[in-house]
């Protein structure tokens, strides 16, 4: 997995590469400063698979940000990744385009 963080003001794009797995997942975190952080975005697009590692980073960034009143979102999720985010009932608690 690669990933590239671009911080506008109060706002973070994280374009993520390649697999999301066990000992790449805690980068996606690391690579974050959450402080005064308003709107985080993931951008997905090239990512075809997300291990269980995975989808517990994209929760424990989700509820930072809604502890800190802001808003996260999953954008450009490939079928078969939101088939996964689907299957585990993420669609129902986070912004998924």
């Amino acid at each position: 997995m690669e990933y590239k963080t671009e911080k506008d003001g109060d706002k973070i794009v994280c374009t993520v590469m390649g697999r999301i797995d066990t000992n790449s997942a805690p980068q996606l975190l690391e690579a974050i400063d959450f402080t005064d952080l308003k709107e985080l975005v993931y951008n997905l697009a090239d990512v075809d698979y997300v291990f269980s590692a995975g989808l517990r980073i994209f929760l424990q960034a989700q509820k930072v940000m809604s502890a800190n009143g802001g808003k996260m979102k999953l954008i450009n999720v490939q079928p078969s990744v939101k088939e996964i985010f689907e299957i585990v009932g993420f669609t129902n608690i986070m912004d998924i385009e």
